[in-house]
């Protein structure tokens, strides 16, 4: 089986994590971050708004059984594209909607879903998601990996992260793994 990669910023790397780790074909996924200016950043760091990083996941997933146009779709379904730098009550650059497209294909992929929900009027505001070139992929620390999984009842779990996961479940139901 030939995996393929996609990284998604879309705010906190938890949400977007355990909403897409749900979908059948996605094989796993690492929350981290891309797009900064430092090396090895820590949680701390990129935490500040300081280093350019965003807290992505770094998807790995079977083209034969999911998409990468698939993974988009649900990408925008579990955060808010349209909102600069913010997702809720997370603000700063850290948490701006990101594609990191790893070839060209993904990137006119992508432009050619942004430009579909545009034409389609699918959000009330313009899509601000912005496509750019994937860069060095930190994996975050272990701690953040499978957050939602292994802290369901952590507040912010059952108020952020549980709804989107919920929304994934109903919406695209017949996409969702079922051990899930």
């Amino acid at each position: 089986m030939a995996t393929e990669k996609a990284v998604l910023g879309g705010g906190c790397f938890w949400c977007v994590e355990a909403a897409i780790g749900q979908l059948e074909g996605v094989e796993s996924v690492r929350s981290g971050y891309m797009g900064g200016r430092r090396p090895s950043p820590t949680y701390e760091q990129v935490s500040t708004g300081t280093t350019g990083h965003v807290e992505v996941a770094e998807i790995t997933f079977d083209p034969a059984k999911i998409s990468y146009r698939d993974l988009l779709e649900v990408f925008f379904t579990v955060h808010d594209p349209t909102t600069l730098n913010r997702q809720g009550n997370d603000v700063g650059e850290q948490y701006r909607s990101v594609i990191f497209y790893l070839n060209e294909e993904q990137k006119k992929i992508a432009e050619e879903v942004i430009a579909e929900f545009t034409q389609e009027k699918a959000f009330d505001k313009p899509i601000v998601t912005a496509l750019e070139p994937a860069q060095t992929f930190w994996p975050a620390e272990d701690y953040h990996q499978n957050y939602f999984a292994n802290h369901p009842f952590q507040p912010y779990c059952m108020f952020t992260v549980a709804p989107k996961v919920k929304k994934v479940r109903e919406k695209f139901a017949s996409r969702v793994k079922a051990t899930v």
